[in-house]
C-alpha cells in the first residue's frame, strides 16, 4: 500500500475505533519507511463525506444548545464538542495528504504526523468523555470543519490558509478560557488535556503557515495579500475576536496577518 492509498482507507473508516486503529498503523508504517508516496500516483477521487459514524447527527451551528460548565451534563457536551472537532481534523490532515499530489516528502511527514496527534486527541477526549458516562455520538454536532474542505479541495494554497490557519487556530484563541474555566471547577483531568492539546496544536498550525508560504512563494503570490483575500472571500462570519497573538505568534503568522485578521473578525 502507498501512502495515498493508506490516506484514502483512513478517511474510510466510519467507525471511531476503526478510523483511530487505521490512523496510527498509518503513521506508523510511514515513519517506518514503509509508505511509498507515488509521483505516478492517479488523481485522487473528487472530495466527498469521509467515513463517519451514524452518531453525532450534524446540524446547523445556530441549533446547536448553549450549555454552561456548571452541570456534568454541560461539561459532557463541551468535551463531545471539542471530540468533534479532533474527530474531523483526523480527517482534515488525512485529506491533506490524499488530495494534494506532488509536494515535497517533508509536506506529507507534516499531515500524517498531525493526523497522529489528532487521533491521540480524539482518543483522550472521548475516553473523558466516557468518564462522564457518554459517549461521541451523544450530543448533536456541525460540519463546518469539513465544508471548508469541500470548499478548498482544488487549490492548496486555500487549503492551508483557511483550514489550519483560519478554522483551526480558532483553538488557538479559546482554549485559554476553557481551561481557566475548568480549573476553577476542579475538573484537572479535562483541562490537563486542553493544555497538551494547545500546545500540540501551535505546531498544527505552523505547519499550516510553513506551507501556505510555500505554495505562495511557488505560485510567486504575495502571502499577506493573498490571505487577506482570502479571508475576505471564504471567512466572513467564522472570525471571533479576541485573538491569541502570542500563540498565532508561535504558529507563524505575523503582525500584519494579525492586524488582518483583526480587520476581517467580529
Amino acid at each position: 500500500m502507498n501512502l495515498f492509498e493508506a490516506a484514502r482507507g483512513c478517511l474510510d473508516a466510519a467507525a471511531p475505533d476503526g478510523k483511530l486503529a487505521l490512523s496510527f498503523a498509518a503513521a506508523r508504517a510511514f515513519a517506518n519507511g514503509d509508505l511509498a508516496i507515488e509521483h505516478d500516483a492517479p488523481a485522487p477521487e473528487p472530495i466527498r463525506m469521509p467515513g463517519r459514524p451514524a452518531a453525532p447527527k450534524l446540524v446547523h451551528p445556530r441549533d446547536l444548545p448553549r450549555r454552561g460548565f456548571g452541570s456534568n451534563a454541560g461539561r459532557a457536551a463541551f468535551i463531545h464538542a471539542v471530540a468533534h472537532i479532533e474527530f474531523n481534523a483526523i480527517d482534515l490532515a488525512w485529506d491533506a495528504v490524499y488530495r494534494f499530489r506532488g509536494m515535497p516528502r517533508e509536506y506529507y511527514a507534516d499531515w500524517v504526523s498531525v493526523a497522529n496527534d489528532e487521533a491521540r486527541h480524539f482518543a483522550m477526549l472521548r475516553a473523558r468523555l466516557q468518564d462522564f458516562g457518554h459517549d461521541y455520538g451523544d450530543f448533536d454536532a456541525h460540519n463546518g470543519l469539513w465544508e471548508m474542505a469541500e470548499k478548498t479541495a482544488d487549490d492548496g494554497l486555500a487549503r492551508m490558509a483557511l483550514v489550519p490557519r483560519v478554522l483551526e487556530a480558532r483553538g488557538l484563541d479559546v482554549t485559554p478560557g476553557m481551561i481557566v474555566k475548568l480549573r476553577a471547577l476542579g475538573d484537572d483531568a479535562t483541562a490537563d488535556i486542553l493544555e497538551l492539546i494547545l500546545r500540540e496544536e501551535v505546531a498544527h498550525v505552523a505547519a499550516g503557515s510553513r506551507w501556505y508560504r510555500w505554495h505562495c512563494e511557488r505560485a510567486d503570490v504575495e502571502p499577506r495579500a493573498r490571505f487577506r483575500e482570502l479571508l475576505h472571500e471564504y471567512a466572513s462570519g467564522v472570525l471571533h475576536k479576541p485573538f491569541n497573538t502570542e500563540a498565532r505568534l508561535q504558529a507563524g503568522f505575523d503582525i500584519e496577518e494579525l492586524e488582518s485578521l483583526l480587520a476581517a473578525a467580529d
